[in-house]
């Protein structure tokens, strides 16, 4: 089991890996052209809400409702019954979707104020920022769709088809930057144009699989159908469970629009580069055990659901580690290569890596939870997800207040990293309390060997790295030293691991025996 789990984690590690590529081509376009301005922050606000619901629709919320009830018709149901429930699931979800997307555009003026108050003393990114959310909006309707026929086939075993689905979405903001601004009155409008188109693109890439599966909706009402309900009564606490790092990240952007121009940008900059490992460490496992802890646990095989559990902890500390190194230590050289050009600054090189190293501190924190809730979620467990959620925001909030006077923007991220910490941990040791997960054997001597790859990789990166000289290179001497260092990084890392006698196998064939 847990060889077929490290492929298939390996195969959407993979696609997603070239969609996050396709964003940072995507995000070094706009840092060219767009520069750090009023503009750019009335999109990254705008932008923060369709992108927000994408991260829940289709990394999170739904999947954990969708999932479980899906694997637990596939295994008891027949395939009528399967189909009967998808077609009522897919109507209902339509109706609920085209209400929520037209409350949305109307209601835009008031998100905007909600998210970004900091804009109304400044009318006129005010009023861009409307502009661009009622543009925007109507992804929802379309994202939605997609992590629901994603759903269906991740149950299935088809992980490649909805993790390459991301892709479009920078394909066709790549295509607004380069061919459709210049055409515009105002250029960044074309950003907001791109997303909407990316959600038709994102849909119409999902529907051959579906067919050829047998399984392409017949869209039905089903208010009343009692999968349905489920999926309804689990669907609010499962998006909070799963999105407290997300809200998170909106009070972020709420706090920094009253903070210095350009704040808002920064944090973005900084996201987004997060972003990158998060997606490709922490969603792609998650992506991939979701369905067989649920298949364990519709088998009732507890044993199987522990050694899951287990072996995408190993997995994610593994690789985890040394992004967050990575991060952390090479943070303005990664910003100045992708992003140091024409309109983005040498000072917002600086600024914005000073809340990526803050954000970069959190990962392991952020990856932790995408593996951990669905040890909660695959057992319809979404309220104690829910409880420390709410926990982990509360720290979050006061740490926003406690670090934004000092730290500005960068306290903000700090605040998130330690509240993604918080969570994480509470989650850890409900599970263990439960004794839903027991950890296998080996993880004195996984720490160890872990932990020590890890300093030698940070003394080879700390003594080694000079980020002045960054800003004084040019474009393809930045590519060539960042690319030396992340080698000689993770060759420090490899080396002493394999030195310290850890190996593949040791991931691939978990032991079953608790300690």
């Amino acid at each position: 089991m847990s060889r077929q789990l490290f492929k298939s984690t390996v195969m959407v590690g993979s696609m997603t890996l070239i969609s996050r590529i396709l964003g940072f081509i995507r995000d070094m376009l706009i840092a060219h052209i767009f520069g750090v301005n009023s503009a750019t922050d009335a999109f990254f606000v705008a932008f923060k809400i369709p992108n927000f619901l994408r991260r829940l629709f289709a990394e999170g919320a739904f999947a954990h409702a969708f999932v479980p009830l899906l694997s637990d018709y596939k295994e008891r149901g027949g395939k009528i019954a399967l189909k009967q429930f998808i077609d009522k699931t897919a109507g209902t979800l339509s109706v609920i979707l085209v209400l929520m997307t037209l409350i949305g555009v109307v209601a835009a003026p008031v998100l905007i104020m909600l998210l970004a108050p900091g804009f109304m003393w400044q009318g006129s990114q005010y009023e861009l920022s409307v502009q661009l959310l009622q543009i925007t909006f109507p992804y929802l309707f379309f994202i939605a769709l997609v992590a629901f026929a994603g759903g269906i086939l991740n149950a299935h075993g088809q992980f490649a088809i909805p993790a390459l689905t991301p892709v479009f979405l920078n394909i066709c903001m790549i295509a607004a930057t380069v061919w459709l601004a210049p055409l515009m009155q105002e250029p960044v409008t074309a950003l907001a144009w791109g997303v909407f188109a990316a959600g038709i693109v994102q849909l119409a890439f999902q529907i051959p699989a579906l067919i050829r599966l047998g399984l392409m909706p017949r869209p039905r009402l089903g208010f009343n159908d009692s999968g349905v309900k489920r999926i309804i009564g689990l669907m609010l606490p499962a998006i909070f469970s799963v999105s407290v790092t997300q809200i998170n990240l909106l009070l972020d952007t709420l706090i920094a629009s009253f903070l210095t121009v350009g704040s808002v940008s920064w944090l973005y900059y900084s996201d987004r580069l997060v972003e990158f490992p998060l997606g490709i460490l922490g969603l792609a496992p998650a992506t991939v055990i979701l369905p067989n802890l649920s298949k364990s646990h519709a088998a009732e095989d507890a044993v199987a659901f522990s050694t899951t559990l287990d072996w995408g902890l190993r997995l994610v500390i593994l690789i985890g580690l040394p992004a967050t190194i990575g991060l952390l230590l090479l943070a303005e050289p990664m910003l100045s290569t992708l992003y140091q050009y024409h309109e983005f600054s040498v000072s917002d090189v600086h600024l914005a890596g000073q809340s990526l190293k803050a954000y970069s501190l959190g990962l392991l924190g952020f990856i932790l939870i995408k593996v951990l809730v669905p040890g909660f979620t695959a057992r319809g467990d979404m309220k104690t997800p829910v409880r420390y959620g709410v926990y982990a925001m509360i720290v979050s909030l006061t740490l926003n207040v406690v670090l934004v006077f000092p730290l500005a923007h960068a306290g903000l991220a700090l605040a998130t990293s330690l509240g993604a910490f918080f969570n994480a941990a509470l989650l850890l040791i409900k599970l263990q309390k439960d004794r839903v997960y027991q950890p296998a054997i080996g993880w004195r001597l996984f720490f160890i060997r872990v932990s020590l790859a890890g300093a030698v990789m940070s003394a080879g990166l700390y003594y080694g790295v000079d980020a002045d000289w960054w800003n004084q290179w040019d474009s393809w001497t930045r590519i060539i030293n960042l690319l030396k260092w992340i080698v000689v990084g993770l060759g420090c890392y490899i080396a002493t691991l394999l030195l310290t006698g850890l190996r593949i196998k040791h991931l691939t064939a978990i032991q079953r025996h608790q300690r």
